[in-house]
């Protein structure tokens, strides 16, 4: 299986592919159009500021590459959060994949959000064998509001949408790569998932 990890600079990559290797497969780093638009699967990581990472996806073209993948996409954490339409952070436009704003937590919320906290109301292909109130690992100052297509929730202050899926695209806020065995098992359901 060809998986492509998306390589724009704003990732913490190594913890993904160290993450794809437990499971048996190599994630391949590349910013090649033509070597992500024919790999299996897709993976587009993000660490980092929305407006700064929405820059090099635009300086780089993968701005207009990433919204006609028509294989399993799978967004992680600010990758998740720049397939939405718009960001707070920085007053930034996204992919528009998903069409929900993300916005920053209130001001009563400890920001970040950051360590262990539970996902619920699973909807998708992508928790099979996973259950409710499962933990998993997040660190974020912004979240998505949730809408039709949130398949997660995690609760922080308020109900978030802690995962979307829209077709071929799915995003999930929290780190899968780094969430112990319930983040394998959702990582090793994503690469099973056939369209």
């Amino acid at each position: 299986m060809k998986i492509a990890i998306i390589d724009y600079g704003a990732g913490n990559v190594k913890s993904v592919q160290f993450a794809l290797n437990r499971l048996g497969f190599e994630g391949i780093l590349s910013a090649d159009p033509a070597f992500i638009l024919n790999a299996d699967k897709v993976i587009f990581p993000g660490v980092g500021a929305a407006n700064a990472a929405m820059k090099k996806l635009r300086e780089s073209g993968l701005d207009q590459i990433i919204p006609i993948l028509k294989q399993p996409v799978l967004g992680i954490c600010l990758g998740m959060q720049l397939l939405c339409n718009y960001s707070e952070e920085g007053n930034t436009d996204g992919l528009g994949i998903f069409d929900v704003a993300v916005k920053k937590f209130p001001a009563d919320n400890k920001i970040p959000q950051m360590g262990w906290n539970t996902i619920h109301n699973l909807k998708s292909p992508l928790f099979d064998g996973i259950s409710e109130n499962e933990y998993v690992y997040l660190v974020h100052s912004f979240y998505a509001e949730k809408i039709e297509n949130t398949i997660a929730t995690t609760k922080y202050g308020l109900d978030y949408a802690s995962a979307l899926q829209k077709d071929n695209f799915f995003g999930v806020q929290f780190h899968p790569e780094k969430s112990g065995k319930t983040g394998e098992k959702i990582l090793g359901n994503f690469l099973k998932i056939e369209l």
